[in-house]
C-alpha cells in the first residue's frame, strides 16, 4: 500500500507539473506603490546623474545652465515621462503592444524603443564590469593606482606627490603620465592602438561582466516579485553613499572653490545653441524616456494608481539628485585642484573619465583612501545595477506581452531572461578586448545616442497628441486618476515637445562631427559606418512599420464622398482595415448612426477621426 501511495503521489506530481507548464500565468502587478516608485527611481537615477550632469553644468555656464535645463525639464522631460508611464498603466501592456492598442500604424515606435534598449543592455553593463574590477582592487592597504612601480607602469609614470624640481630634469613633463591613468589604460583596458586591433580578451573583466550579468539575472528572474524586493536596496543604497561622499567632500580643503566653479553663473553662455542642446539631451538621457522602460514599469500598476503625481515627484527627485551629486563631485575635484595647485578645468572630467580617472585620483590624496574608493565604486555599482536590470526587465516584458501564450507558461519567462542575458554577455565580450573601448564608444555615441531618443520622442508625441488625440488621452487619464492633469502637458504633447525635439534633432545633423576617442583617435570609415547602422537600426523601425502596414492593409487612399464609399469599392469591410491602422473605432453614417470598426484600434480618438477626414471626403465633427 505504501508503494502504491508513493506511486500515486509521484503521478500527481508529474501531472501537476504538466498542468503548470500548460497554464498561462496572469500578468504580474506591483505589491504596493513603493515598489513602483523605487523601481522607476532606480531606473532613471543612474550613472549620468553623477558623471554627466555636474560636468555639463560646469562646462555650460554653471548656474546659468539651470535655465535651459528647467525649460527642457518642463517642456520635454515631464510631458514625455508622464506620457509613457500613463500609457503603460492605461493599456497594461509592454513597450510594443501598448502602441499596437493605441494606434497599430505607430507600432514601430515600440520596436524602435526596444532596439535602442537591446543596444543599451549590451554596453551599459560594461561600466559595471569596470566598476566591479576597481572594487576588487580597493581591498588593499594601498590603492594600486596611487603609486608607480607596478608591472603595468612605464618609465614615464610620475606620482604627483613626488613631482618636484629634482625629478623634472629626468622626466619630461610632456611625457609624464600619472599612475591613475596608467592603471586605467594599461591595467584595466590594456588599450590597443585602434579599433582595427581588437587584440585579446581581458579575462579578468570577462569574469567581472559574468558576475554583473549573474546578479542582474537573479534580480529580475521572477518578474515583479523579485524586482520589487531588490529595489528596496539598489535604489536607496546609492543615496546613503552619496550623502557620505558629499559630507566628506565639502569638509576637504579647496572644496569651496570646486563648488564655486560648479555653480558660478555665466549668463553669456546662454547665447550658445550648444548649451541648449546639451540641456535637452541630458533630460532625455537621465529620464530614461523613449526606451520603453517607463511604459513597462507603469504597466504593472493598478489601473487607478495616481501616476500623474508619481511622475511629477520622480522627475523632481531625479533632477534634485543630479544637482546634489554635483556638490559631491566638484567638492572633491576642488580639493584635487587645490592639492595639485592647478585650475579646476585641468581636473574636471565627464563620463568614464570622471569615474575611473579623476575621482580615483582624488581619493588617493585622502586619508583612508581605500575606504573612500570602496564607497565610491559601490555607489557606482548600485547606481548602474538597477538601471541595467530594469532595462532588461522592460525588454522581456515587451517580448512576453507580444507572445503571452508562449512565455507565460511554466519557467519559459525565466528561460527567456536567461537566453537574453547569455546572448548579451557574449556580444559584450567584444568590448572587453584590448580594442574594446573603441567599440564601447561607438555604442555610446551612436546606438543609444540622443539623436535616436529625440527621433522616437517626436513620433510618440505626434501619435498621442494628434493621431490618438490628446483630449481622448486626457479622458483616459481622468478615468484612471479621477482628474485631468495640467493643460500645459497636453499642449506640450501637441506642439512644444515635438517642435523642440525636431529642432534639436536637426541641430544634431547640421553640427554633426565624427567621433574621436579622447579627441585624438579617428575611426576608420567602416567604423563610422557601423555606428550609423546601429543608430539607423532603431530609427528605421518607425517609417518601415508604417510602410509595411499600409502595404498590407486593404482599401484605398482615393478621396471620395463617404456616401459613395461602399459603391465605389464594393465590400466595405475591406476598407475598415485602413481605419483600424489609425486607431479609428467608429465611422459615422449619413443618417447619423455609427458603424463600429472595433478591433485592434478600439481605443480610437476623435482627433484621429478629424485628422483623417480626407479618407471619407467629409469633415467628421467632434463627438462623432
Amino acid at each position: 500500500r505504501e508503494e502504491n501511495g508513493s506511486t500515486r503521489r509521484c503521478a500527481r506530481s508529474r501531472v501537476s507539473a504538466r498542468d503548470n507548464d500548460k497554464k498561462v500565468h496572469e500578468r504580474g502587478h506591483w505589491n504596493n506603490k513603493v515598489e513602483f516608485v523605487l523601481s522607476v527611481a532606480g531606473e532613471i537615477i543612474g550613472l549620468g546623474n553623477v558623471w554627466r550632469f555636474p560636468y555639463l553644468c560646469y562646462k555650460n555656464g554653471g548656474g546659468a545652465f539651470l535655465i535651459p535645463y528647467v525649460v527642457f525639464f518642463i517642456c520635454c522631460g515631464i510631458p514625455v515621462f508622464f506620457l509613457e508611464t500613463a500609457l503603460g498603466q492605461f493599456t497594461s501592456e509592454g513597450g510594443i503592444t501598448c502602441w499596437r492598442k493605441v494606434c497599430p500604424l505607430f507600432e514601430g515606435i515600440g520596436y524602435a524603443t526596444q532596439v535602442i534598449e537591446a543596444h543599451l543592455n549590451v554596453y551599459y553593463i560594461i561600466i559595471l564590469a569596470w566598476a566591479i574590477f576597481y572594487l576588487f582592487n580597493c581591498f588593499t592597504t594601498e590603492l594600486p593606482w596611487a603609486t608607480c612601480g607596478h608591472e603595468w607602469n612605464t618609465e614615464n609614470c610620475v606620482e604627483f606627490q613626488k613631482l618636484n624640481m629634482s625629478n623634472c630634469s629626468q622626466i619630461s613633463l610632456q611625457n609624464a603620465t600619472s599612475p591613475v591613468m596608467e592603471f586605467w589604460e594599461r591595467r584595466v583596458l590594456a588599450i590597443s592602438d585602434g579599433i582595427e586591433h581588437i587584440g585579446n580578451l581581458r579575462w579578468e573583466l570577462a569574469l567581472c561582466l559574468l558576475a554583473a550579468w549573474t546578479i542582474c539575472y537573479f534580480c529580475i528572474w521572477k518578474g515583479t516579485k523579485s524586482t520589487g524586493k531588490v529595489v528596496y536596496v539598489t535604489a536607496t543604497f546609492p543615496y546613503i553613499m552619496l550623502m557620505i561622499l558629499l559630507i566628506r567632500g565639502v569638509t576637504l580643503p579647496g572644496a569651496s572653490e570646486g563648488i564655486k566653479f560648479y555653480l558660478y553663473p555665466d549668463i553669456s553662455r546662454l547665447s550658445d545653441p550648444q548649451v541648449w542642446v546639451d540641456a535637452g539631451t541630458q533630460i532625455f538621457f537621465s529620464y530614461a524616456i523613449c526606451l520603453g522602460c517607463l511604459t513597462a514599469l507603469g504597466s504593472y500598476n493598478n489601473y487607478n494608481n495616481n501616476c500623474y503625481r508619481d511622475c511629477i515627484m520622480l522627475c523632481c527627485l531625479n533632477s534634485g539628485t543630479s544637482f546634489v551629486a554635483g556638490f559631491a563631485i566638484f567638492s572633491v575635484l576642488g580639493f584635487m585642484a587645490y592639492e595639485q595647485g592647478v585650475p579646476i578645468a585641468e581636473v574636471a572630467e565627464s563620463g568614464p573619465g570622471l569615474a575611473f580617472i579623476a575621482y580615483p585620483k582624488a581619493v588617493t590624496m585622502m586619508p583612508l583612501s581605500p575606504l573612500w574608493a570602496t564607497l565610491f565604486f559601490m555607489m557606482l555599482i548600485f547606481l548602474g545595477l538597477d538601471s541595467q536590470f530594469v532595462c532588461v526587465e522592460s525588454l522581456v516584458t515587451a517580448v512576453v506581452d507580444m507572445y503571452p501564450k508562449i512565455f507565460r507558461r511554466g519557467y519559459r519567462r525565466e528561460l527567456l531572461i536567461l537566453g537574453l542575458s547569455i546572448v548579451s554577455y557574449f556580444i559584450g565580450l567584444i568590448m572587453l578586448t584590448e580594442g574594446g573601448m573603441y567599440v564601447f564608444q561607438l555604442f555610446d555615441s551612436y546606438a543609444a545616442s540622443g539623436m535616436c531618443l529625440l527621433f522616437v520622442a517626436i513620433f510618440e508625441c505626434v501619435c498621442i497628441g494628434w493621431v490618438y488625440g490628446s483630449n481622448r488621452f486626457y479622458d483616459n487619464i481622468e478615468d484612471m486618476i479621477g482628474y485631468k492633469p495640467l493643460s500645459l502637458i497636453k499642449w506640450c504633447w501637441m506642439v512644444l515637445t515635438p517642435g523642440i525635439c525636431a529642432g534639436i534633432f536637426i541641430f544634431f545633423l547640421v553640427k554633426y562631427k565624427p567621433l574621436k576617442y579622447n579627441n585624438v583617435y579617428t575611426y576608420p570609415d567602416w567604423g563610422y559606418g557601423i555606428g550609423w547602422l546601429m543608430a539607423l537600426s532603431s530609427m528605421i523601425c518607425i517609417p518601415l512599420w508604417i510602410c509595411i502596414k499600409f502595404w498590407k492593409a486593404e482599401g484605398t487612399f482615393i478621396e471620395v464622398r463617404f456616401s459613395d464609399f461602399e459603391d465605389a469599392y464594393g465590400q466595405r469591410n475591406k476598407n475598415i482595415n485602413l481605419f483600424q491602422l489609425f486607431g479609428i473605432s467608429h465611422i459615422p453614417e449619413e443618417d447619423g448612426s455609427v458603424t463600429s470598426v472595433r478591433g485592434q484600434g478600439e481605443m480610437a480618438s476623435s482627433c484621429a477621426r478629424r485628422s483623417l477626414g480626407w479618407i471619407s471626403g467629409k469633415t467628421l465633427q467632434k463627438g462623432c
